[in-house]
């Protein structure tokens, strides 16, 4: 009779939690605050949640790196939580936030609601590679932790503990009939199906329903993309958000003799390569723009690839009205280009200035002759047309107070084809993490969307059009060749005889590993951009400027 009771009364536990994918702002601890209690607030009225649950590090941001040791922050965090405890009514919520005790910092996770703070989660796996340094902050926490929510008992986890094997193990051990993880996982190419298989394997060595929240935003290099899943007791996608939207989800759990079920809901499908790596860097440019109050941007326009691409980039992350493009012809800009940027000047509907540089150049040839006397033309009179644009384009952004996106790409990054303080310089490289071959997809999959790319930029071979009849290829070998072996080093780590066995003329691997190397010290000024592959040039690229290290 009793087990019948319990049987009927296990039965009908059921309750209502509400994922917050949303977008924080990393510092903004007061406004993250507000954020927590009105979203918290709609999903009670509007969802009948009864809790809702925030990403990591919710109130200060993530990563909120070194702003973590100013003793400031540590006085806003502990107002924030106070404010969340006495202003949340009728609901609790799983909020993030970095947690300051007399031996150091946590990365921890705490329920609040019913006016106290109670269940505190600490982070038990700092990651501590790629992009990631949660060492130089944060104490690892050692202990596994369940809240009860209506009957039904939650594991909690923060982001990298999943990664590792025995964390759901763990909250099981302790009750946890279903595990709630909070995450500030970054976008890369292919994450959000490696996200999804690593949880379906976890579930394989316990079997009870996990839920998965993920911020949303860009931050510096890093953009989130959100992607919040729940999969059940076999390993089955039961719900998966959107990626690169806001939204908050509500998930139904029913308790039932056979444990937890996640009720099913929608499942949007993950994106394609190009849509998903398209919708990252509008994001990340959207949010480094408007973050830091920028009233719009401004891109030299060369009538190349590069520079279209990133207009459009613009355009779709802020809007037409923000963003103006500036054509800076020389004696070497072929006819075909100054058309072609005006066309799609004119299809997106851009301010759009031409202003020749042509008499800066030739002041500035003058003024060396002395000095240049006898010597013969090389890149040194290209960069001087480069550093000229450059001056235009920063004396605009400095008077109208627009910030300039640069417009290089990955592969020339990373062999230095590029001139520093000329097309260089800039606040942000929207592109600065995409291949050449990359971007040429990118611009094939923006026209798929509507076509604001002219057909001509596509199909004609890339050139600086700093001298004669230029292009990439009398500098560089062909991309098709170039940007596998820049993946090989970059991202694999692979030595000049690994990646010469896939098939490359090991004398062009070798000079190309060498360019590499010896434009360390260009990279290393470079504007920071958004991170879309595995390693990008930035906070996981950390190769020393000077060394003596020959590439082998």
């Amino acid at each position: 009779m009793n087990n019948q009771s319990n049987a009927k009364s296990s039965a009908t536990r059921q309750i209502t939690i509400a994922l917050a994918q949303i977008n924080m702002t990393v510092g903004d601890v007061p406004g993250n605050t507000r954020r927590v209690i009105d979203t918290a607030q709609r999903a009670r009225d509007q969802l009948h949640a009864q809790l809702v649950v925030f990403p990591e590090c919710t109130l200060s941001g993530y990563p909120p790196e070194d702003l973590l040791f100013h003793k400031g922050l540590r006085r806003q965090v502990a107002s924030g939580l106070n404010t969340l405890t006495q202003e949340l009514k009728g609901v609790q919520v799983l909020v993030g936030y970095p947690e300051y005790t007399e031996r150091g910092i946590y990365n921890s996770l705490t329920l609040i609601g019913g006016g106290k703070q109670s269940v505190n989660y600490r982070k038990r796996h700092l990651p501590n590679y790629a992009v990631f340094d949660e060492e130089r902050y944060f104490l690892a926490g050692d202990e596994a932790k369940t809240i009860d929510v209506g009957g039904i008992k939650l594991g909690l986890s923060v982001c990298e503990d999943i990664w590792h094997a025995g964390t759901l193990e763990a909250a099981h051990d302790i009750g946890a009939e279903a595990l709630i993880i909070t995450n500030g996982s970054p976008y890369e190419i292919g994450s959000q199906s490696r996200r999804r298989a690593l949880l379906a394997e976890r579930i394989s060595d316990c079997a009870i329903p996990i839920i998965y929240l993920n911020l949303i935003g860009g931050q510096d290099e890093l953009v989130f993309d959100g992607g919040s899943m729940a999969l059940d007791a076999t390993g089955k996608t039961v719900f998966q958000a959107p990626q690169f939207e806001e939204g908050v989800y509500p998930l139904e759990l029913r308790a039932g003799p056979d444990g937890v079920e996640v009720v099913p809901a929608d499942i949007c499908p993950d994106l394609a390569k190009a849509e998903s790596a398209y919708r990252a860097i509008v994001l990340g440019v959207h949010d480094y723009v408007i973050n830091h109050g920028f009233p719009g941007v401004i891109i030299g326009l060369s009538g190349g690839i590069d520079s279209a691409l990133t207009l459009a980039i613009a355009v779709d992350a802020l809007g037409a009205d923000r963003v103006q493009a500036v054509m800076m012809p020389s004696r070497f800009t072929a006819d075909i280009s100054i058309e072609d940027a005006a066309e799609q000047a004119r299809t997106m509907a851009v301010q759009y200035d031409v202003l020749p540089i042509e008499d800066i150049f030739g002041s500035v040839l003058d003024t060396l002759a002395p000095l240049f006397a006898g010597l013969p033309a090389d890149t040194t009179e290209e960069n001087i047309q480069a550093r000229s644009r450059g001056i235009i384009l920063m004396a605009i952004s400095n008077k109208t107070g627009k910030m300039l996106l640069t417009t290089g790409n990955k592969s020339e990054t990373a062999v230095g084809y590029a001139t520093l303080y000329g097309d260089m310089a800039g606040g942000f490289a929207p592109i600065k993490d995409c291949s050449k071959t990359l971007v040429y997809e990118l611009a094939r999959y923006r026209n798929g969307l509507g076509p604001v790319i002219p057909d001509r930029v596509l199909a004609r071979e890339p050139s600086a059009e700093l001298s004669d009849n230029q292009k990439d290829s009398d500098s560089l070998p062909p991309y098709d060749i170039l940007d596998p072996i820049l993946e090989a080093l970059i991202e694999e780590n692979l030595s000049v005889d690994e990646i010469s066995e896939r098939g490359f003329e090991r004398a062009i691997v070798g000079k190309v590993l060498a360019m590499v190397q010896r434009n360390e010290y260009k990279r290393r000024q470079a504007p920071p951009g958004v991170r879309i592959s595995s390693r990008a040039f930035g906070r996981d690229w950390r190769y020393p400027i000077t060394s003596g290290y020959k590439a082998d």
